[in-house]
């Protein structure tokens, strides 16, 4: 059934976008559903990034670790009555792991775990029992994390797989700290609290965002308590041909001269079109850094990189200026465990050093507020200050991820480190660029090969392909006579697909996003063919009203 533009809908349109495209979301899946209810086509719903598969590997491991740390709690003591056991103790109990894998040997996850032990044990200062031990405290989660920042273990692994997969292996030398948080988005909000907090950042302060980007990092900006000053700097890079890059033009970094500037956010590769930065525009960000704005702070989301062979991420290329919040959400499947990271150079970073640079009355009142965590608050790291903002400083004593949550992201970070013929990583990036392919090939649209894609989600420009296949007039029509958001409110209420709108993102107007995470090979073909029927649909309508049609 056709939609009919009218008054009411062209209303109901512009008032929707005004909000973020996830809240839009959910009148999106509605109308989907309803679409499908009535008709005989499928709801799809490319909307949202949750992955439909599951590292199995590390989960195996984590399930089987913890049978072996129910043993070792019964071997302390056992009420069977009302279901009581003790705490595990650490003497020898590398020894009796080494049994229980032994007995256990073709179970499931075991082989993986004697590997994982055995890799362990060649970390600095690595003890078999104190290896064990933390796994097994971990996993049954009976005691506060300690050291509430992350655990000692999943810190050193975390350390090896950020190198590997953030680093394309090429930098094992700078050592981070790390700081477990309850995913990605709870990273992002430490970031920003705790730069306000600690005064790096103030009301109305000017920063830069790289856009399009992630949702929250345009609307956390907006926030009364914020109120910044936002530079927007554009992946708007186009070829003769009038194609998208999705990369930036020199002029653009260019704005990050600006030393009113003082933090720059970004996501690497990007959300939605999914495509990691040039190095061209890498070695510029370097350059800018180096001879124009040295004290700018850079916060890059690299949650993507791993689903792009050699990627390398800011915080390799300029570890003193870059904090990195990485999650292990999308690449493991794992979305439901809320598992991320906030990793800081240890010993010389930007965020520090600023601190120690603030004037004599912030440095006052900033001693005030975690005096009662040191008795030299003054020389308390900024990651620290974020794991005690966190719990509003009073709590810091109960702080950090739960220890079963990161026991379950060190055994994810194993299984990367472990695998060195990158089989995993080689299945994920095949299988996200088969459902990229598929999705487009029944668009009709082309999609030109680039190394740089990562291919997670899919940014498609619809007035490009309007001009392209129906040529300007069509598109100038087009633009004139709806709504930006009319695009994927007919797709789902006429094909039952769901997609977001790529302008809530701060992307082109009339850009949709999939997601190429959630759905089988098949489904993308049938929504590429929604996608185009829809495009179809409008230079019809153009057809049938002329180019006077008006709102």
């Amino acid at each position: 059934m056709e939609i009919k533009k009218t008054v009411a809908s062209h209303k109901f349109e512009k008032s929707l976008s005004e909000l973020s495209p996830f809240e839009i979301k959910g009148t999106l899946i509605e109308l989907a559903n309803t679409d499908a209810k009535k008709s005989t086509r499928q709801f799809l719903n490319a909307g949202r990034g949750n992955p439909n598969w599951v590292a199995t590997t590390p989960r195996d491991a984590f399930f089987l670790l913890g049978q072996f740390a129910m043993t070792e709690a019964r071997r302390i003591y056992e009420d069977t009555s009302v279901g009581l056991a003790g705490i595990p103790a650490s003497e020898s109990i590398a020894d009796r792991f080494e049994t229980f894998i032994k007995e256990n040997i073709s179970t499931p996850g075991a082989k993986f775990l004697s590997d994982a032990y055995v890799y362990e044990q060649k970390l600095p200062d690595a003890q078999p029992d104190d290896i064990v031990h933390e796994w097994v405290e971990g996993i049954l989660g009976d005691q506060y994390p300690t050291p509430d920042r992350i655990l000692k273990y999943t810190q050193l692994v975390l350390r090896e797989y950020l190198a590997l997969e953030m680093g394309d292996g090429k930098d094992m030398e700078t050592v981070y700290d790390l700081f477990a948080t309850e995913g990605g988005t709870a990273g992002m909000c430490y970031a920003f609290d705790s730069l306000a907090r600690n005064k790096l950042v103030n009301k109305g302060d000017r920063i830069a965002l790289m856009s399009p980007i992630f949702t929250p990092y345009i609307e956390i900006p907006e926030l009364d308590r914020f109120s910044f000053d936002v530079v927007t700097i554009s992946a708007n890079s186009v070829d003769d041909a009038g194609f998208h890059h999705w990369q930036y033009p020199k002029e653009e970094i260019d704005k990050l001269r600006d030393k009113s500037i003082k933090l720059v956010c970004l996501v690497n590769p990007s959300n939605p079109p999914s495509y990691e930065m040039s190095p061209e525009t890498v070695a510029q960000i370097v350059d800018v850094v180096k001879n124009d704005n040295p004290d700018l702070m850079i916060i890059t989301d690299d949650v993507y990189g791993t689903f792009v062979d050699g990627f390398r991420s800011l915080m390799y290329e300029l570890p003193h200026n870059t904090m990195c919040v990485y999650s292990f959400s999308k690449y493991f499947g794992a979305t439901g465990w809320r598992l991320a990271v906030i990793a800081m150079r240890h010993d010389d970073n930007i965020f520090d050093k600023l601190i120690a640079r603030l004037p004599e009355q912030d440095k006052v009142s900033l001693n005030r507020r975690y005096e009662s965590l040191t008795t030299d608050p003054a020389k308390m790291k900024f990651i620290d200050r974020m794991v005690a903002d966190s719990r509003m400083v009073a709590l810091n004593h109960t702080a950090g991820l739960s220890t079963p949550q990161q026991i379950q992201m060190e055994l994810f970070a194993l299984a990367s480190i472990l695998d060195k013929e990158k089989a995993y990583k080689k299945r994920m990036i095949q299988l996200i660029h088969q459902r990229l392919n598929a999705l487009w090939e029944t668009t009709g649209f082309t999609l030109s090969p680039d190394p740089l894609r990562a291919g997670y989600y899919s940014q498609i420009d619809i007035m490009v392909w309007a001009k392209k296949i129906y040529g300007d007039e069509f598109a100038k029509w087009l633009s004139k006579s709806y709504e930006p958001l009319d695009f994927v409110i007919r797709l789902a209420k006429e094909t039952a697909v769901v997609l977001l709108n790529g302008d809530g993102f701060d992307g082109p107007l009339w850009s949709v996003r999939a997601s190429l995470a959630n759905l089988d090979t098949a489904s993308y073909l049938k929504i590429g063919k929604a996608i185009r029927s829809i495009l179809d649909q409008y230079y019809s309508l153009y057809k049938t009203s002329g180019s006077s049609t008006k709102k």
